[in-house]
């Protein structure tokens, strides 16, 4: 977990880097007792200077107390406090700071328009890759002042170099240790306009260990637009751009949708996700704010926009999840405080199964574990986190009441925003909130009262959830947050003032 250091006002700022090429702080002067000189002093001092003390002090004369030699203090440094939220609040003159020891990589990158919604794109760079610097692509929307200020933007964050740990321990080793560079990230980006502000972006799903498509291949990426419509558009050029210098694309084709979906009309949504049925087959979900789920599959001739919505939902769509082991299979979650479940081979569009009251408000979003297919996440509006097991629910129409999560948690005070399983540990997942955390989570760590030393001390305080692996602050307005599938343990957020991406020492 982050920790604070309380430093006084103007001393320090959250979360920045220092140039490589920055001055130090220069040390405060230590006041020192220097030697006394007496210009009258004879160069030679025979045993007759030599006087007793008592009988100079009888006569008047001034001696000076001879003191013992000031020792330095063996006692240590008060140690530095880790912040918890719920258990501490910062003081006026306090700032929050973090703990470079507990990560193994962390940057931040800022950027000219907010981009609150972004999704990781593959590269061919491999997978599992462990060693510094290394390089990550995303794709993300803005929501700039103005609308014809949007873009949609290819970025590539590249030196992205180990934390740099101040540890005496390891000095000899950081030294030899080309990963540990402590340097600036890069961030470069390739850009087109995009028509309105960008309400949520997800690229087309690749399969583990394959590479890019070639160039002359599209790579797909869906945006959900504040005017109602959904965009389809190729970014294979502008990754190819990043890559290659001096390559050139077809500008005027990069600027134009693939296929746009005018199903919902005028009315904006959030709600997407693609499901693939292999490299010739795509299905776009997308659901909007009246209620409504749509869906387009892709043929060997183009795009074909389905007009019959899924209609269950009694509010706004907020989020949209394809089951990864049951291709007809798919679930959603609303405003209506419910999670449906849909087989999209029903006549009628309607939801098979459902918890009713999965949440306490609006339920914000969800996530399909990757592994373990039946285990579903979801956070919700009142800053709840809940985990389900989807054997226990019941079909539509049975009567039954709804299951019971095999996990609850109520550690973030504000709306979840965001909410993902890792991509191969099937008991670990990040979430982000309103709160200003983003928190990553293991559900395979079970409870020692002992150990957490949970007594009567802490009576009325808000406990720390042994679940519970990392706290992540320092961004403001988090909005989303990925694991990126190609470099084990690396997430990255994004927030109204640009992104993070880092790795801890938890997970």
């Amino acid at each position: 977990m982050s920790v604070t250091i309380q430093l006084p006002e103007g001393a320090g700022e959250p979360f920045k880097k220092a140039s490589s090429s920055g001055q130090r702080r220069e040390s405060e002067a230590v006041d020192e007792m220097g030697e006394f000189e007496d210009n009258w002093e004879d160069e030679i001092e025979s045993d007759e200077d030599a006087v007793d003390a008592e009988a100079e002090d009888k006569d008047g004369m001034e001696v000076d107390e001879v003191l013992p030699a000031i020792e330095e203090s063996e006692e240590p440094q008060p140690a530095k406090e880790a912040y918890i939220p719920g258990h501490h609040t910062l003081g006026k003159d306090e700032i929050l700071e973090a703990d470079d020891s507990v990560y193994i990589m962390r940057h931040t990158l800022g950027v000219d328009w907010p981009c609150l919604s972004f999704d990781v794109l593959r590269d061919n760079l491999g997978d599992e890759r462990q060693r510094y610097p290394t390089t990550a692509y995303i794709v993300g929307g803005t929501q700039a002042d103005i609308a014809k200020h949007n873009e949609l933007i290819v970025y590539q964050m590249s030196s992205l170099h180990k934390t740099q740990h101040d540890n005496a321990d390891s000095d000899e080793e950081d030294d030899d240790d080309e990963d540990a560079l402590d340097e600036d990230a890069v961030l470069d980006y390739r850009s087109i306009p995009h028509p309105g502000g960008v309400n949520r972006t997800r690229a087309q799903p690749l399969p583990a260990g394959s590479s890019l498509p070639p160039t002359t291949q599209p790579y797909l990426v869906a945006t959900w637009a504040e005017t109602g419509k959904v965009h389809i558009w190729n970014v294979r050029q502008l990754i190819e751009s990043l890559t290659v210098p001096g390559y050139v694309y077809n500008k005027a084709q990069a600027q134009t949708p693939v296929f746009t979906i005018n199903s919902h009309g005028r009315t904006e949504g959030f709600a997407m996700d693609w499901a693939s049925s292999g490299s010739s087959s795509l299905r776009l979900l997308t659901g909007d704010n009246h209620s409504k789920i749509y869906l387009t599959t892709s043929t060997p001739s183009g795009f074909n926009a389905l007009s019959q919505p899924f209609v269950s939902h009694t509010s706004s769509v907020e989020d949209i999840q394809w089951s990864l082991s049951e291709p007809t299979i798919f679930a959603s979650c609303s405003a209506d405080q419910s999670i449906q479940i849909w087989d999209v081979r029903t006549k009628g569009r309607k939801s098979v199964a459902g918890i009713m009251q999965a949440h306490e408000s609006d339920v914000n979003v969800i996530s399909w574990n990757r592994t373990t297919t039946n285990l579903l996440v979801s956070g919700g509006d009142d800053g709840g986190i809940k985990a389900w097991d989807l054997r226990n629910v019941k079909k539509k129409g049975s009567g039954e009441p709804d299951p019971t999560p095999v996990a609850h948690f109520a550690w973030h005070s504000k709306p979840i925003t965001s909410i993902e399983w890792h991509p191969t540990e099937d008991s670990i997942f990040a979430a982000s909130g309103a709160d200003d955390q983003v928190t990553l989570w293991d559900l395979a760590v079970e409870h020692d009262t002992e150990e957490m030393g949970m007594d009567d001390t802490n009576a009325g305080e808000k406990e720390v959830p042994p679940q519970l692996l990392f706290v992540h602050q320092g961004q403001e307005d988090i909005k989303e947050v990925h694991w990126h599938p190609q470099i084990p343990g690396t997430v990255i957020s994004t927030a109204s003032d640009g992104f993070n991406i880092f790795k801890t020492i938890s997970v």
